[in-house]
């Protein structure tokens, strides 16, 4: 083979070689700069999340991403809805100056949030100083009434213990009245396409909240309808209370007051 025949084959060689290793190490640079960018989008996405979480619940917010942003269709469910406010808040703002009482009402707010969150209900929503949680959806619960109630009780206890440390701020004890309803209702995103939120809607939230309305310490800050109490078991303790008529109903509802629990096991939750 002549000499510049071999040379230009040597030197096509190489120029294939050094296309191939360049090419190489641009695809390796372009890999590592779409991992880079996938991870900060998942990381995105991961906050995005955290932060929706705020105001719907995990699962809701899981869901409407996978649909691209399209909200999942209300549904009917049977559910246990809870009802929380402070006793006489009116009196107490006007005698608040308002950044105090802020500070006032997130501590309270915490502390009804942990209670609600740890029986597995969900916080749907504040109004004023009330708070409305929901048991049994986005996620079924069979065993909602249980957990609403033993939610109830635990609220009672969260309050004690901010009462507490109140009172060693010079603060008098908030009082509380807690209302828990069970029926059917439709649960979903409502609202429009700039403002929406995941709650439940139907009277079974109207009656919950005249329950809570009635419900006020002493003598029974916790209520339950009667609906509540017949799927609860012996280790609650209850007193039956002549049934009344609530505002804007035209039946009479059994009431029951929630007086205590035993949990058979001490190292449950």
């Amino acid at each position: 083979m002549p000499e510049g025949v071999a040379l230009a084959l040597a030197l096509a060689g190489l120029a294939v070689a050094l296309a191939a290793a360049y090419a190489w190490t641009r695809a390796r640079q372009r890999h590592a700069a779409l991992t880079r960018a996938l991870k900060a989008c998942d990381h995105k996405l991961e906050q995005l999340q955290i932060a929706f979480a705020r105001f719907a619940p995990a699962s809701i917010v899981e869901e409407v991403i996978r649909a691209g942003g399209v909200r999942p269709l209300a549904e009917r469910r049977e559910v246990t809805v809870l009802f929380v406010d402070i006793v006489g808040f009116t009196t107490l703002s006007e005698s608040m100056a308002p950044e105090r009482l802020v500070a006032l009402l997130n501590g309270y707010f915490s502390a009804v949030c942990r209670a609600i969150t740890r029986h597995h209900g969900h916080v749907s929503k504040f109004i004023g100083d009330g708070v409305m949680a929901v048991f049994g959806a986005p996620e079924r619960n069979p065993w909602q009434a249980i957990d609403a109630t033993r939610a109830a009780l635990a609220v009672k206890e969260e309050l004690a213990r901010y009462n507490e440390a109140l009172a060693r701020d010079g603060h008098g004890p908030l009082n509380i009245g807690v209302g828990v309803h069970r029926g059917p209702a439709v649960a979903g995103i409502v609202g429009n396409d700039s403002l929406a939120d995941y709650t439940v809607i139907g009277d079974t939230v109207n009656t919950a909240a005249r329950v809570e309305g009635l419900a006020h310490e002493p003598p029974y800050p916790i209520l339950i309808s009667d609906g509540v109490a017949r799927e609860l078991d012996a280790r609650f303790t209850l007193r039956a209370l002549p049934d009344v008529t609530l505002r804007g109903k035209h039946e009479p509802l059994r009431l029951h007051a929630v007086e205590g629990y035993r949990d058979d096991d001490p190292a449950a939750s």
